[in-house]
């Protein structure tokens, strides 16, 4: 999405170990013009900034309620407009998806830690399982809940 200064690049050489995946606050901070964010983002190669599918369905998930649900007519555009600036950053970026390796970590960090089968913490323990199989470094704003995760790396952004 060049207007946001992010640019796609189809060459995934790098080391997963420097690989920044952006949680759901992240990109969210991003889409609304965080300058920290996309400041931090700026001093990145592209090929190391990803996010993770849970993600992509938390934004959506956000937006399209509030689209089906529109009272005024006057609001569509503005939420449309915002759903596409989502689906165009989704579009620069990878995603990681929840494939069977992720799978394989979140039953592990289940059976480790049962507490995190919490319903609160579903989605947050998909992305952290994601995150942990591609050795990706999880940038979020809530260590509350995936300080609970061993093995998680972390980094804050926004604070």
């Amino acid at each position: 999405m060049p207007s946001k200064g992010i640019v796609r690049s189809r060459d995934r050489r790098h080391s997963t170990s420097d690989r920044k995946g952006l949680d759901t606050d992240h990109v969210t901070e991003f889409l609304a013009g965080d300058r920290k964010v996309m400041a931090r983002l700026a001093t990145l190669d592209p090929n190391e900034i990803a996010t993770t599918i849970i993600t992509v369905q938390e934004i959506f998930n956000g937006w399209i309620p509030r689209i089906n649900d529109c009272k005024q007519d006057a609001q569509l555009p503005y939420l449309y407009g915002e759903l596409l600036t989502s689906m165009n950053f989704f579009k620069a970026i990878e995603i990681l998806p929840f494939d069977d390796r992720a799978l394989l970590h979140q039953q592990r960090l289940l059976a480790l830690n049962s507490r995190l089968s919490r319903n609160r913490l579903q989605k947050d323990l998909r992305i952290a399982s994601i995150a942990l199989s591609v050795d990706a470094i999880l940038v979020t704003r809530n260590r509350r809940d995936f300080s609970q995760i061993p093995d998680l790396r972390i980094e804050n952004w926004l604070d």
